[in-house]
């Protein structure tokens, strides 16, 4: 079952077209990975798929509604983690996951999903201070208390130390266990080959390829690629002609906090 499909997204903003006929399709259960380079067009073509904005061009439609004009009806069952939680400054960890329960009439355990992303010690620290990759881990378990059908994450692990990263790999293994949909924008190679099932690579707000992560890597056509040990690296290499970037220095915080 199709849960997810953008046909013809065109997003543009002044003079810069960050969607340029983008189409896309993810089935029931599955981990779609969305690679590109850095304004590639990634998260705005999430931002769309969850109703934060709407495409100049195009449709999307999940579980067959209009992210948009549907809103209430998908707001339930659509679990949304962006690159920066904002949340009051004075508003404490615990405080947040209580609220956030509240919103639903069935959802995750809020002591089980904290311990889940690593946060049951900072129940009582307030927003404001939390570090870059401690607010990550929050937004994630804010997306998740709902217990939704679709999770949309963006730059899931970015500002975690490399423990940390791996903890929240083992919560979105857990998600696909559970038969959650997810999609997953992110820069780390090694993330998407062990989370996703399909890699969508987006470039210059198109997309470019639509393959497994083992597929990727056998349709590559630099000589490194070929080579026996290739990974998603070579291909993205290859794709692209450029080495994947890093997420933005400003949002790896964890360690400078």
């Amino acid at each position: 079952m199709t849960v997810i499909e953008a046909h013809g997204l065109v997003k543009r903003y002044g003079r810069t077209t960050a969607l340029a006929g983008v189409d896309l399709r993810v089935e029931e259960g599955e981990i779609l990975g969305i690679l590109g380079p850095n304004s590639a067009g990634k998260t705005t073509a999430v931002e769309c798929i969850g109703g934060l904005r709407t495409p100049d061009e195009g449709e999307v439609r999940v579980l067959g509604l209009d992210p948009r004009r549907d809103r209430s009806r998908l707001r339930p069952v659509v679990g949304v983690q962006l690159q920066e939680a904002m949340l009051p400054d004075d508003l404490e960890v615990g405080e947040a996951l209580a609220l956030y329960r509240s919103f639903y009439r069935e959802g995750a355990d809020v002591d089980r999903l904290l311990a889940d992303v690593g946060l049951t010690k900072k129940w009582g620290k307030r927003f404001k201070e939390l570090s870059g990759g401690q607010a990550q881990r929050l937004s994630l378990a804010l997306a998740l208390v709902g217990r939704p059908r679709i999770a949309l994450l963006d730059e899931l692990t970015t500002g975690l130390d490399p423990r940390g990263r791996r903890d929240i790999w083992q919560v979105v293994e857990r998600l696909r266990e559970d038969g959650t949909t997810v999609v997953l924008v992110s820069h780390f190679m090694e993330e998407v080959e062990r989370l996703c099932d399909r890699v969508v690579l987006v470039d210059g707000g198109r997309v470019i390829a639509d393959d497994t992560p083992a597929g990727l890597v056998a349709g590559a056509t630099t000589p490194g690629a070929r080579a026996e040990g290739a990974t998603l690296e070579d291909a993205y290499l290859a794709l692209t002609g450029q080495a994947p970037e890093p997420p933005d220095l400003e949002d790896l915080e964890e360690t400078r906090r």
